[in-house]
């Protein structure tokens, strides 16, 4: 059965969800306790109404405190019937172009950033992280790894941080940021320290154990310390495939209608392509409503396909499909494998790109022991605890459907497979690289032949 275990359907959810406390075992109870830590007592799941746009202006009010906003046009907010964005605003923080030069000049040190940083930089620039306007200082990454809120009250899955290991950087500097040799921001530091990394780990990943890829990124590749800030945008990382801003965007969808995201880090195959299609179609979705397909073409996992070879296969699919429902952006995002709280930061992000629905498949983020190869989060815990939360995001979600191949129908969801007794086809992502390694026919009804001749000729230039 080609399943790809993506998802459930809806009217499956609750009969489909997994029990908690059934694996045994050290690292199993350390993985259970961890997530009960941030799933349980319900203290993150706040609900209420979507936070709405109070004023056109560079101020609002939050928590009994002034945040100064820098908003470049406030009428991104709500133009044409557009999702607001998260917190009420775009926060857009490119300086002018007049600016730039004696800001820059302005600073008294300068800092390289890695990949990682370079993503969370430009996405903070664009307005992708709105409504902040840097990095978040100590008492913000506290609140955001305790409560999953920032001491306003508004939701992040996750800490936005710049970490270091300058011993000389202090309290008041102003830090050029660079990437590769380009001034991309300036950064105002408000606040240095120290984190608990472990509870980091625990809060946001409901594990401290190395054998998780996020922990070993918190602990192995960031700095001693943390810091926050400000910061003004200068340019953006000049990249080989383009990154569309938020305000890009909005400028691509209909008035009016409801906007799906997918997220993805892999190629698109025909089972995806069928996931994405036909969520479009789901009851909780209005008439004429679009799907953006949004890939991460930033950092992922190591075993993962390069970011240019994935924007290479989503380009010639996007021209092999032709589809007007569809819309396709690249998004600068470092996954973090982060399970539960990842799916918030998905949804965050693509509610700032304008997106109404969020389309959420099985073990959505999740990842695996680097140790014993175990999940480190259930199927449906990303669904569960992404629906949980979506009412307060103002966001709905549509949880991916399990699909099957079959010889009579093509593709069926896999309750109807089962149901009417057709008979399905199975070809494993491991059997798949093998075929493609070896210059096998790929069958159509798995992958685009785009898609495959991409990948063939990104696999003979190695």
């Amino acid at each position: 059965m080609a399943t790809f275990s993506c998802g459930r359907s809806p009217s499956l959810a609750k009969a489909s969800a997994p029990s908690t406390g059934n694996k045994s075992g050290p690292a199993a109870q350390l993985r259970e306790a961890g997530r009960r830590r941030f799933l349980g007592a319900g203290s993150f799941l706040a609900g209420g109404a979507p936070l709405q746009v109070t004023a056109a202006h560079s101020q609002q009010k939050a928590a009994g405190r002034k945040i100064d906003a820098v908003v470049a046009a406030a009428s991104v907010a709500m133009e044409s019937g557009l999702q607001t964005p998260h917190g009420g605003i775009l926060t857009e923080l490119m300086l002018p172009e007049a600016d730039k030069a004696a800001a820059a000049a302005s600073c008294t040190k300068t800092m390289e950033l890695s990949d990682r940083n370079a993503c969370d930089v430009e996405l903070l620039i664009v307005g992708g992280f709105s409504p902040l306007e840097g990095f978040m200082n100590e008492d913000e990454y506290n609140s955001v790894v305790e409560t999953m809120h920032t001491t306003s009250g508004v939701m992040f899955g996750l800490p936005i941080v710049l970490d270091t290991s300058d011993e000389a950087i202090a309290v008041g500097d102003k830090i050029l940021l660079q990437y590769q040799g380009a001034d991309l921001a300036i950064l105002t530091v408000d606040s240095k320290w120290t984190p608990n990394k472990p509870l980091e780990c625990l809060k946001c990943y409901g594990t401290s154990q190395l054998e998780h890829p996020a922990v070993q990124m918190v602990s192995m590749e960031r700095g001693k310390y943390y810091i926050g800030g400000k910061i003004q945008g200068l340019a953006l990382p000049e990249r080989v495939f383009p990154c569309a801003t938020p305000r890009d965007v909005r400028a691509t969808l209909p008035p009016g209608k409801d906007v799906l995201a997918f997220q993805c880090r892999n190629p698109i195959h025909r089972a995806h392509y069928e996931l994405f299609t036909r969520a479009i179609d789901a009851d909780n979705v209005g008439e004429g409503a679009v799907c953006l397909v949004h890939p991460t073409c930033g950092p992922t996992q190591d075993d993962d396909i390069p970011g240019i070879v994935r924007y290479h296969t989503y380009e010639v699919l996007k021209q092999e499909t032709s589809n007007p429902a569809l819309r396709w952006a690249y998004l600068p995002y470092s996954m973090h494998m982060a399970g539960p709280r990842e799916a918030i930061q998905h949804m965050i992000i693509r509610k700032n790109y304008g997106c109404t629905h969020f389309i959420i498949g099985r073990d959505m983020a999740g990842s695996k022991s680097t140790v014993t190869g175990e999940d480190f989060y259930g199927p449906y815990e990303a669904q569960d605890f992404a629906a949980k939360n979506a009412p307060e995001l103002g966001m709905q979600t549509v949880p991916s459907l399990n699909i099957a191949y079959t010889e009579e129908k093509g593709y069926v969801t896999a309750d109807v497979a089962e149901k009417e007794g057709l008979h399905t086809v199975k070809l494993s992502g491991t059997q798949f690289r093998k075929m493609l390694r070896a210059g096998e026919e790929i069958p159509e009804w798995f992958a685009f032949k785009s898609v495959v001749k991409v990948l063939r000729e990104e696999m003979a230039n190695l």
